[in-house]
């Protein structure tokens, strides 16, 4: 797989505070740029803004069944190498982050295979962290 550049997503959060603790402490993101009413961390070499908007925060979203499990959407994550995958997973586990999903192997024995597991933020986002044995698999049909 050729190597990807950084993606930008600016996502609603209710508070600053909790939003910091959680993307630093327990996903172990850097902090970079603030304001009043946003700030901005490196989650795994991608720039990631959250910016304070009350009304879109912990709103219902849906679900989807993916192999067996309920699937939050919208939701949005980082693709992750197997090491970082696991080392993430723990520090999760370590931080007594709850799982929507908890972290396993998905789509066993096909070229979809991939480890996964799913949380949501303090504001109720929903994210996903993946990884592939084989990232030559992710966009596979």
């Amino acid at each position: 797989m050729k190597s990807m550049r950084p993606f930008h997503l600016a996502f609603p959060v209710n508070d600053l505070t909790s939003t910091r603790s959680f993307y630093k402490s327990v996903l172990g993101a850097t902090e970079g740029r603030s304001s009043d009413s946003w700030v901005d961390f490196n989650l795994f070499g991608h720039q990631i803004v959250a910016h304070i908007d009350n009304e879109s925060c912990n709103q219902n979203f849906s679900n989807n069944f993916v192999d067996g499990d309920k699937v939050p959407v919208p939701h949005f994550g980082v693709v992750l190498s197997v090491v970082e995958w696991k080392q993430l997973a723990d520090r999760i586990s370590r931080e007594g982050w709850k799982f929507e999903i908890p972290p396993k192997l998905r789509f066993k024995g096909t070229s979809g295979e991939q480890w996964s597991m799913f949380l949501k933020d303090p504001s109720g986002n929903a994210l996903e962290f993946k990884s592939f044995e084989n990232p030559d698999m992710l966009f596979a049909s």
